[in-house]
């Protein structure tokens, strides 16, 4: 009996306190987001921008995955002795499509002075704002 009741209250904090699953028509439009999140990429990437700072729109797996690959761009830097510089690059198309209410699975086309990249990504609806539950940088 005691472990029913305590099993049901945790139920309950998780139901009040967990992340809220919101749908598309509560949450803003979210291509300016990709749009950002792909340049925040590939700052993180160039050195120029700590990872922190995207943080907020990212969900554990994708920032972890993002820190690593910050730590392997900037060990690779330091044995070329190159310094981190401001990347140049273009957004040349964002994609989104929704394949069901509050998810976003989108693509964002970069290019850069060497190499033309896909940054995707999908984005969930949580407390009324979007978060990049996935990311791959391509």
């Amino acid at each position: 009996m005691q472990t029913a009741r305590i099993r049901r209250r945790t139920e309950d904090i998780d139901e009040l306190f967990a992340p809220q699953h919101t749908g598309s028509a509560e949450l803003p439009d979210p291509e300016p987001l990709v749009a950002t999140l792909a340049g925040g990429v590939l700052e993180v990437m160039a050195g120029v921008r700590d990872v922190d700072q995207l943080a907020r729109w990212l969900a554990e797996e994708p920032y972890q995955a993002l820190v690593l690959r910050a730590n392997l761009a900037a060990r690779a830097r330091s044995a070329r002795s190159q310094t981190a510089k401001h990347p140049p690059y273009r957004l040349r198309r964002v994609i989104c499509a929704e394949p069901a209410d509050g998810v976003i699975e989108a693509t964002a086309i970069v290019e850069t002075p060497g190499r033309t990249r896909a940054i995707a990504m999908r984005l969930e609806g949580y407390d009324r704002r979007w978060r990049a539950t996935s990311l791959a940088i391509l």
